[in-house]
């Protein structure tokens, strides 16, 4: 699990440029599934068939896209300006070495030096408008030869193992629910299912929309990261989610009041087969459920996910025994659909 989630957190796939992501998955699963195919939206849409055909059917989706950067325009000193490509939390973005386009043009974030500002402004985070990215261009045109406006931008830094059981990487959200779904769709299913790799979930969900009117389960489990802040300088009521403390299961987020029968079936079998789990302690984020839940005449949905530290950043981390238990627990999903329908 480890090695394939390093392979594909590796891949440059920001919002709307999801392509090497999308076929290095499409590669996988026309190996393991019975259909594959890939929508206009860009979705790697899979089906499997199982021991059993369900009186419900099933639908597991994880977002394939990236946070990153995208170019807006040039300075007339060769500069490159830069909006967010999903969500990105800014103070986090000054000194990052980023990789830019098709062809992975290196640059660094910058703005003023510190000992250029005074007063009070030492104390406010940058807006994006006051960034840059260098890229050794001396001039707009130099600028524009090597880089195109619209093209995105990955952070730079490579997959890494942390001790205690730790990997760093960027795109851990959402390229770890994808690895989930690669590996069940290896094994001889206990029911017939659809596998939906979406894309820009981070831009609106607006991947997984397309995906799921297409599909139209009856039943959809999104496997997805959490928000972890298990930080010193965080109290632990506001640490929302913990590393090592199991499969995160919510009941409810800012896009998605989940369905309480398939939020107790996994709960009750996470402590059947004692495989540790939790739940967020702050109503807070959003899903590609958001958009699932409500496709044509709804869709009962739930979701189970791994925490990760520094989401949505350069370095996000999240903890092995995490990601395994998630995979177990998705198996078991499985299974009991088919007991139960």
């Amino acid at each position: 699990m480890l090695d394939l989630i390093k392979s594909l957190c590796a891949l440059d796939g920001v919002c709307g440029t999801e392509e090497p992501v999308a076929a290095f998955i499409r590669a996988h699963a026309e190996k393991h599934a019975d259909s594959v195919r890939t929508d206009v939206m860009g979705n790697v849409i899979a089906f499997k068939k199982g021991a059993k055909t369900p009186s419900k059917s099933v639908l597991l989706t994880a977002h394939i896209d990236e946070v990153g950067l995208i170019v807006t325009g040039y300075t007339d000193d060769g500069y490159l300006k830069f909006d967010e490509a999903g969500g990105i939390d800014r103070r986090v973005l000054l000194g990052k070495t980023v990789y830019i386009g098709p062809n992975r043009v290196f640059g660094v974030i910058g703005t003023r030096a510190v000992h250029l500002i005074e007063g009070k402004e030492r104390d406010k985070i940058p807006q994006l408008r006051e960034m840059f990215i260098d890229i050794g261009a001396k001039d707009r045109d130099a600028a524009a030869r090597r880089v195109s406006l619209g093209d995105t931008a990955v952070f730079g830094g490579e997959p890494f193992d942390l001790s205690g059981k730790l990997v760093k990487a960027r795109a851990l959200d959402d390229r770890v629910g994808c690895a989930v779904m690669m590996k069940l769709m290896e094994t001889q299913l206990p029911i017939d299912c659809t596998f939906a790799f979406t894309v820009q979930e981070e831009a609106g969900t607006r991947g997984a929309f397309g995906a799921a009117f297409s599909v139209s389960p009856d039943i959809a489990l999104v496997i997805e990261t959490a928000t972890s802040a298990d930080l010193p300088s965080v109290s632990a009521h506001q640490r929302v989610t913990r590393l090592g403390q199991g499969v995160v299961i919510p009941f409810m987020d800012r896009g998605t009041v989940y369905n309480r029968e398939l939020f107790s079936m996994l709960t009750g079998l996470a402590e059947k087969h004692s495989i540790p789990w939790q739940t967020k302690t702050r109503i807070a984020g959003g899903t590609d459920a958001a958009a699932v839940q409500r496709t044509r005449g709804g869709v009962m949905t739930a979701a189970a996910a791994v925490p990760v530290r520094n989401l949505h950043s350069p370095a996000p981390v999240a903890h092995l025994d995490d990601i395994e238990n998630l995979y177990k627990l998705c198996a078991l999903f499985l299974s009991e659909i088919g007991e139960r329908y």
